[in-house]
């Protein structure tokens, strides 16, 4: 038929005859006697298959593939498809030019089938079974790849193809094995990670545990050892304090008994001296005597004078040679006492010194001077004698309180003209009261005459001396109340 044709919207007209060189593919046209027209769709079609394959370990197994497949919607696509696929397989036109062809639909899904199986099997039989499995998307873009590139020359275009699950073909059981065999597998793994997520809780709770005691018991072993260190470094520095001091005090002690023994060897010796001077004053003395009374009578008296003259020369001489070495003794044990009081002194003060060594020693244990300070006043009782004292300083004390009122301004806070003078005789005399009672010196006459105690309550006196205005009394606590 001729006439102004218009194709739907999933379909195109094809024109062929007289004024076309090839083929014309449009929406819309004028057809002619002299020319043909027929219509092609373009929606695509689903078509399910299912191929035998071999694994490169000559594993057979069963592919089920799902294919959506329809024409390319490019000038050049849709002229090879037009020319290449309209019509039936046989090459007779369609039955109807009503409606748009199908393009023979069961002749291009065989071509589609031979394509799709030709290229699964060459990739299959390059991979093994287990690379089909871990690369499935691979597999999957290789098969779609090699047989788009195939599909190209028809105009055709794959729109989605979808690999389904391997299966075993009829005698086989590899997937059903393989299945079983993940399963089992899973299913043991899942049991050994529980076991082994169950294992290191444990092992971690058990050393978190452990730890924890370690390190609690480390630190204790550290405060012991550092406590001891501690106990062993005073113990030490006391010590050497006491050493150093007994050795002072055996020092000094030593030294006084080493000038006591000389000084008493000197007297010694010179008591033997002047035993010795009298022993041989009286033996010439005897000498003398015997000689007189062997002599002749003549000289007894000469003899006399001269035993006389020489007993009291001798003794002259004894007594200076007394008072000489008296006098030297002294000197020599005066000499002595001072350098062995010299000698104590240095001695003190080396004690003084090392006393000083041995308090700057535990100044640097105890943390500082002021640690060394607490703890001689700790040793001292120090701070037992300043309580004492304060106490003391305390005890006994009778504080008297005076408080007095000297009233206030007018009730309309009008300023009185002889206020000042008037405050100045309310003042004196609680002044002079207080004054009287707490140093005992009274006022002269010609100024105040004091009242006594019996006065003082009918005049309005506190009980402490203070001078309180008639019509006030002086509370406990230092505060004034009006009757």
């Amino acid at each position: 038929m001729f006439g102004y044709k218009v194709s739907d919207a999933n379909s195109y007209i094809v024109v062929t005859g007289g004024g076309i060189e090839d083929v014309k593919i449009v929406k819309k046209a004028w057809v002619w006697p002299y020319q043909k027209s027929a219509t092609i769709s373009i929606s695509p079609f689903d078509f399910e298959i299912t191929l035998q394959a071999m694994t490169i370990e000559k594993l057979q197994f069963s592919l089920p593939a799902v294919f959506t497949i329809g024409p390319d919607d490019t000038p050049m696509s849709l002229k090879k498809y037009a020319m290449l696929l309209t019509g039936n397989a046989d090459g007779s036109p369609a039955a109807s030019r009503k409606t748009p062809t199908q393009t023979g639909r069961g002749h291009v899904q065989d071509i589609v089938k031979g394509i799709i199986e030709g290229e699964t099997r060459v990739i299959v039989s390059g991979m093994t079974m287990e690379e089909i499995f871990k690369e499935r998307q691979v597999f999957k873009t290789k098969i779609i790849e090699n047989v788009q590139s195939e599909l190209d020359q028809f105009g055709l275009k794959i729109y989605n193809a979808n690999v389904k699950e391997l299966q075993d073909t009829p005698g086989s059981e590899y997937f059903q094995f393989l299945s079983r065999k993940a399963h089992e597998g899973a299913s043991n793994q899942a049991k050994v990670d529980v076991a082994n997520a169950r294992m290191i809780g444990e092992i971690g709770e058990a050393e978190k545990r452990g730890k924890t005691r370690q390190e609690i018991s480390k630190i204790d072993a550290l405060t012991a050892v550092l406590e001891t260190q501690r106990k062993s470094e005073k113990a030490q520095a006391d010590a050497e304090l006491t050493t150093t001091q007994t050795k002072l005090d055996m020092n000094i002690k030593l030294a006084q008994i080493q000038a006591k023994r000389q000084a008493e060897s000197r007297d010694t010796e010179l008591q033997r001296d002047v035993e010795t001077k009298r022993a041989e004053m009286e033996l010439e003395k005897f000498r003398a005597t015997d000689l007189v009374k062997a002599k002749i009578a003549r000289e007894s008296a000469q003899q006399a004078a001269d035993a006389k003259f020489y007993t009291d020369t001798k003794g002259a001489d004894g007594q200076l040679y007394k008072m000489k070495q008296d006098a030297e003794a002294a000197y020599y044990r005066a000499t002595k006492e001072a350098e062995a009081t010299f000698y104590a002194k240095q001695k003190e003060a080396e004690g003084i010194a090392e006393m000083a060594k041995a308090y700057g020693h535990m100044a640097e244990i105890l943390g500082g001077p002021q640690g060394l300070l607490q703890y001689m006043m700790l040793q001292n009782n120090t701070y037992e004698k300043l309580a004492q004292a304060n106490a003391k300083a305390i005890n006994g004390l009778q504080p008297k309180i005076s408080v007095w009122n000297t009233g206030a301004a007018g009730a309309d806070g009008a300023t009185d003209g002889s206020g000042a003078i008037r405050n100045l005789f309310q003042n004196l005399p609680p002044l002079l009261s207080t004054i009287q009672d707490q140093t005992g010196i009274s006022p002269p006459s010609w100024l105040a005459q004091m009242p006594n105690q019996q006065s003082l309550g009918q005049a309005g006196y506190s009980d402490q001396g203070a001078l309180v205005p008639t019509g006030k009394k002086t509370m406990a606590n230092g505060e004034s109340s009006k009757h």
